[in-house]
C-alpha cells in the first residue's frame, strides 16, 4: 500500500511551487562553477629529481609557479593555525567564525573581520573582484560550498597555497619561498613557514623597511600558538624566534637558462617542465665551461657550449647552451646547442663507417694522402704535410683532410649526403652539388644537438644492438616529450665498434702538427673539428655510458687565431668526462665480425705477392676490397742490390723477392714519413726492361686536366708556372718539355718554373732511361680571373 502512495505523493509535491523553487535552486547551485584560477603562470624548469633549474616571470608580470601537487607539512600547519584551523571539518563555510565576524563588524560599525575560510579565500582569488559587498560575500559562500563538492580538501588547500598573494608581484607559496628565502618550499624552516603563512593576510608587510615590526609580531604570535598546541617543541620554538625576517626578494636559480628558453620555444610557456637533467652535474659542467671561458676570453673567445647525454637512455643530463659572458654584444644569450655552425671534421667518422659497412674499405687499409685537385677543388691537410699513404683508421684518428676527400669521391657525394641526413642531421638542406666535396671538411653547418645524437647512435649501436633508434630527449614526460630520434640500424655493431676504436687514442696531433696527450679515467672515443677561418672549435666524445659534446667560438662568427678543436674544445670535453662516473669500454662484437688474412703493410686482404699475413677481424658481410696490389715480385741479382732481367742474368741465378712498392707520387711522400720504407733497387746496367709509360714518374703539380690562372706580378709581368714531379730513383734526371720544346731539366728535387702563355699545353716528362709521361694542362688568361 505504501509503494502505491508514492506516485500520489510525488504528484502532490510537484504541483507545489515550493518544490520547483527548491529544485531550481539546487540545479542552479550545481551549475555554479567551482573555484578555478586561470591566471598565467611562470615557466618553470626542474631537473629529474624535482630541483629547480630556472624560471621566468608569467606574462602578467607575476611570479606565479604552476600549481604543485602538494604543499609542505610545516607551511600547511602554519597556514591552518593562522587562517582556518577547522578547515578539514567544515563544508567550506565555518558558521562559528562567520557569526563571530558578523558580530564584530556590527559592534565596530565597520568591517574588521571577514570570517573567511581557506575555501572562501580561494573563491575570492578566482573571482579577482576588487570591490566586495555583503552580496559578494554571500555569493562567495555559495561558491565555496560548490567548490567543496567538486574538489577534495587536499586539492583546495593546494590550490589556495599556489595562488595566494605574498606581496609585490609574488604569488603562491613556491614563488614566495624562492623569492624571499631562496629555498624550495619543502626546505622552509618553521619561522620561514610562519612568515609566509601570515603574509597573504597582509601582503604589504613584506616590503623591506616598511612594517617590519608588525610582520615580526604576527609571525611570533603564530609560532607561539604552534608551540602552545604542541605542533613544535620548545627548542624549535626558541630557534624559530631567533631567525630574521627576509630582507628583500632574491633572484631565482638560473642553472640552465638556455634550456629554459628552449622549453618556451618548444611550447612549454606557463608550464612546469620536469627535465632529464641532473642538477649537481649541470652545475659542474657549467662550472667547467665558465672556468675555461675565463681563460679563453683573453683571446677574445667569448662563447662555449656543452651537452652531456646518457647513452643508455638518451636522456640529456647536462645542457649548457653558452657561457656567462656579460652583455648582449658577446652573444651569451644564444643557445649554441641548437644553432647551426660549421662543424669542421666531425663527419669524417660517418664516411669511414659508411665505407666499412659497405665493404669498400678495411680498417687499416692504406688510403692516398697526396696533393690532389678534384674539379678545381684543392683540399689541404691542416699541417700542409703529406704521408703519401696512410692507414684509414690512422687517417681518421689524425683527422687528415685529403684522405677523406678522396674517400668521399669514391663513396659518392649524393650517397653521403643522404647518409648523414638519414642519421639525423637536420641542417643539410641543399643539393649535394651545392656542398661538393667540402661537406666532409665542414662545408655545411650542423647543430651540436644533432651531432651529439649521431655520435651517440654509434655507441648505442654497439652497446644496445637490439634497439632500432636512439631517443635523444630532455623532458621526462612520455606524453609531452621533446625528442629527436636517431636510427641505430644504419651501420652494423662491428662497423661502429671499429669506428669508435679508431677514435679512442688519447694521443693526437694538434692542428699545427704538434702532439698532445689528454688524460682520462675512462677510455674515450673522441673527435675534434675546426671550421675554416678558426670560427668554430668542436670536440665530441663517446663512452659506453655517456656522450659529451663541446663547441667553442664566438656566437657572432668572429674567427680567432688558436681557436682549434684539439686545443680549446677537447680540454673542456675531457674536464667534463672527469666529472662523470667511470665506465669500461664497448664489448667487441665478435659475433658480427669475420677473420681475414691481412697484409700488414697495406692493410688490404693478403695477395699472392704478400710475404706474410696477419689474421684480423673485419666487419662481417660482403667485402668488396681487392687483395693487396702494393706487393710485387722483384727479380734481383745474386747480391740483391740490383733488379735484373733474363737478358743479363741467368734465371737460375736470380733471387726472387716480394717487395712493397707504392706509386711514384705516393712513394715520394711516404718514404719521408717512414724511414723503414725501401725503394726498389735500381736495374743493373744493361738489364733495363722494355720502356713503359710513366710507371717510374708521377706529376704532382699541376693536376691532370687542371686549369690555372697566372696573375700579374707587381712589375706587370705574368707569374711563372711551377711544375712538380716525383721519380722513384733519387738520382734520376727528368727532362721537361712544354709543347715538345725543352724548357729545363731537374735532378733529385723535381720542381721547375716555366713561362707559359694562356692556352692548352702538352707537358712531357722524360727521364734518363727514356721513360716518358705526358699530361695536358690549361693556362687561363687574365680575362678569366
Amino acid at each position: 500500500m505504501k509503494s502505491k502512495n508514492i506516485p500520489n505523493i510525488l504528484s502532490k509535491w510537484t504541483r507545489k511551487p515550493t518544490f520547483w523553487l527548491v529544485v531550481t535552486l539546487m540545479v542552479a547551485f550545481l551549475l555554479l562553477p567551482p573555484a578555478r584560477v586561470k591566471s598565467p603562470c611562470s615557466t618553470v624548469v626542474e631537473d629529474a629529481s624535482g630541483h629547480l633549474l630556472g624560471a621566468v616571470i608569467a606574462t602578467d608580470g607575476q611570479w606565479r609557479f604552476p600549481e604543485a601537487d602538494s604543499i609542505p607539512y610545516k607551511y600547511e600547519q602554519c597556514l591552518l593555525e593562522f587562517e582556518d584551523s577547522y578547515f578539514y571539518y567544515h563544508p567550506g563555510i565555518n558558521p562559528v567564525s562567520t557569526a563571530r565576524a558578523i558580530k564584530q563588524n556590527i559592534t565596530a560599525h565597520r568591517v574588521i573581520s571577514g570570517g573567511s575560510t581557506i575555501t572562501m579565500q580561494l573563491v575570492r582569488i578566482s573571482r579577482n573582484a576588487k570591490d566586495r559587498g555583503y552580496w559578494d560575500k554571500l555569493y562567495e559562500m555559495l561558491l565555496a560550498l560548490r567548490t567543496e563538492l567538486r574538489y577534495s580538501k587536499r586539492t583546495i588547500i593546494t590550490k589556495y597555497a599556489s595562488n595566494a598573494p605574498f606581496g609585490g608581484n609574488v604569488v603562491g607559496i613556491e614563488a614566495a619561498s624562492w623569492r624571499f628565502f631562496g629555498v624550495s618550499p619543502h626546505k622552509l624552516s618553521w619561522a620561514q613557514s610562519a612568515t609566509l603563512a601570515v603574509l597573504p593576510n597582509a601582503p604589504g608587510l613584506i616590503h623591506p623597511g616598511r612594517n617590519r615590526s608588525s610582520l615580526l609580531a604576527k609571525r611570533d604570535r603564530l609560532l607561539r600558538r604552534l608551540f602552545d598546541k604542541k605542533i613544535i617543541n620548545a627548542e624549535s620554538y626558541r630557534l624559530a624566534l631567533l631567525e630574521p625576517l627576509p630582507v628583500e626578494p632574491q633572484p631565482l636559480p638560473m642553472v640552465a637558462p638556455h634550456l629554459l628558453t628552449r622549453a618556451i620555444a618548444d611550447g612549454f610557456i606557463g608550464k612546469r617542465i620536469k627535465t632529464t637533467l641532473d642538477l649537481p652535474l649541470q652545475q659542474q659542467v657549467a662550472s667547467v665551461v665558465n672556468s675555461h671561458y675565463e681563460a679563453l676570453r683573453f683571446n677574445e673567445i667569448n662563447n662555449a657550449a656543452a651537452i652531456v647525454v646518457d647513452i643508455r637512455t638518451g636522456a640529456v643530463k647536462a645542457y649548457v647552451g653558452n657561457t656567462n659572458a656579460p652583455g648582449d654584444e658577446f652573444g651569451g644569450k644564444v643557445d649554441i646547442i641548437t644553432s647551426p655552425r660549421s662543424y669542421g671534421s666531425l663527419l669524417k667518422p660517418f664516411l669511414y663507417a659508411g665505407m666499412l659497412n659497405d665493404g669498400n674499405l678495411l680498417p687499416q687499409q692504406l688510403v692516398d694522402d697526396i696533393p690532389v685537385s678534384i674539379g678545381g677543388y684543392v683540399p689541404q691537410n691542416f699541417s700542409r704535410d703529406y704521408e703519401g699513404m696512410i692507414a684509414a683508421d690512422k687517417a681518421l684518428a689524425r683527422s687528415l683532410n685529403i684522405p677523406f676527400v678522396i674517400l668521399l669521391r669514391k663513396y659518392g657525394m649524393e650517397k653521403f649526403n643522404a647518409l648523414v641526413k638519414r642519421m639525423g642531421m637536420t641542417t643539410i638542406s641543399k643539393t649535394p652539388d651545392y656542398y661538393g666535396l667540402s661537406i666532409i671538411l665542414g662545408g655545411a653547418e650542423g647543430k651540436l644537438w644533432d651531432l651529439a645524437g649521431m655520435y651517440a647512435a654509434l655507441g648505442a649501436t654497439v652497446g644496445s644492438p637490439e634497439k632500432s633508434q636512439f631517443d635523444l630527449h630532455y623532458t621526462t614526460d612520455d606524453d609531452d616529450r621533446v625528442r629527436t630520434l636517431f636510427p641505430t640500424k644504419i651501420f652494423s655493431p662491428s662497423t661502429c665498434w671499429f669506428t669508435l676504436e679508431s677514435l679512442s687514442d688519447v694521443t693526437r696531433p694538434t692542428e699545427d702538427g704538434q702532439w698532445r696527450m689528454f688524460s682520462s679515467r675512462s677510455k674515450v672515443a673522441w673527435k675534434t673539428g675546426t671550421s675554416f677561418g678558426f670560427r668554430d672549435a668542436w670536440a665530441i666524445g663517446v663512452t659506453p655510458r655517456y656522450v659529451v659534446g663541446v663547441w667553442v667560438g664566438n656566437a657572432g662568427g668572429d674567427g680567432r687565431a688558436g681557436l682549434m678543436g684539439v686545443s680549446t674544445a677537447a680540454p673542456i670535453m675531457f674536464d667534463i668526462f672527469a666529472q662523470l662516473p667511470t665506465s669500461g669500454w664497448f664489448r667487441k662484437p665478435t659475433a658480427d665480425m669475420q677473420v681475414v688474412d691481412i697484409c700488414p703493410e697495406s692493410g688490404m686482404k693478403r695477395g699472392k705477392a704478400c710475404p706474410k699475413g696477419v689474421l684480423h677481424h673485419i666487419p662481417r658481410g660482403l667485402n668488396k676490397t681487392l687483395p693487396c696490389s702494393y706487393h710485387r715480385m722483384l727479380h734481383l741479382d745474386p747480391s740483391g742490390k740490383y733488379q735484373v732481367t733474363d737478358k743479363c742474368v741467368n734465371v737460375s741465378e736470380m733471387k726472387t723477392q716480394p717487395w712493397f712498392v707504392l706509386p711514384p707520387a705516393q712513394e715520394q711522400f711516404y718514404r719521408i714519413a717512414h724511414m723503414d720504407y725501401r725503394p726498389m733497387p735500381p736495374f743493373m746496367d744493361g738489364c733495363e726492361p722494355e720502356l713503359t709509360d710513366g710507371t717510374s714518374m708521377s706529376l704532382i703539380y699541376p693536376f691532370a686536366s687542371s686549369k690555372m690562372y697566372l696573375p700579374r706580378r707587381n712589375d706587370g709581368e705574368r707569374s711563372l708556372l711551377v711544375l712538380k714531379a716525383a721519380h722513384r730513383s733519387s738520382t734520376a734526371t727528368i727532362y721537361w718539355y712544354l709543347d715538345e720544346k725543352l724548357v729545363g731539366q731537374t735532378v733529385a728535387n723535381h720542381s721547375i718554373a716555366v713561362d707559359a702563355e694562356p692556352g692548352r699545353h702538352l707537358l712531357t716528362l722524360t727521364d734518363s732511361r727514356g721513360e716518358s709521361l705526358k699530361r695536358y694542362i690549361e693556362v687561363l688568361g687574365e680575362e678569366m680571373r
